[in-house]
């Protein structure tokens, strides 16, 4: 994996958190894995104006079921409730499927998630804090 890639593997779930737009222009850049001088340039940009964007319920939403997709196969039924149940509940003051995907991606060690600036970056017992309603 290039250096290019591994960066946008890292911020790839981290950015569609923060703004599903970002994340669909950053998918361009990397098309065709044709990357150029011009592109980091623009890739780093496009991560700097996320940086500034308050994750929505909805942009977290999308996010988190992603990495859901990491577990839908191997979690237990009672994960899979948690899962249902915390995803439902997801609210501005209320974000626990953040820590509980972050569990799940140590209990089943996902290498790629790991690596991920999203799970690094959730609080343990708060989730993603600073999000919005819309």
């Amino acid at each position: 994996m290039t250096s290019w890639q591994q960066d946008w593997a890292e911020n790839k779930y981290w950015v569609m958190a923060h703004s599903q737009q970002h994340y669909n222009q950053i998918r361009q850049l990397a098309k065709n894995n044709d990357w150029t001088v011009d592109k980091a340039t623009e890739f780093n940009r496009l991560l700097a104006e996320a940086e500034q964007q308050v994750p929505t319920i909805k942009t977290l939403t999308t996010a988190y079921q992603h990495v859901w997709g990491y577990f839908k196969k191997i979690a237990t039924l009672e994960e899979k409730e948690t899962y249902l149940t915390t995803l439902a509940q997801l609210a501005s003051e209320h974000d626990q499927l953040g820590p509980f995907l972050k569990g799940l991606t140590v209990k089943y060690q996902v290498a790629y998630l790991l690596q991920s600036r999203l799970i690094r970056e959730i609080d343990d017992t708060t989730g993603f804090s600073n999000l919005t309603d819309i």
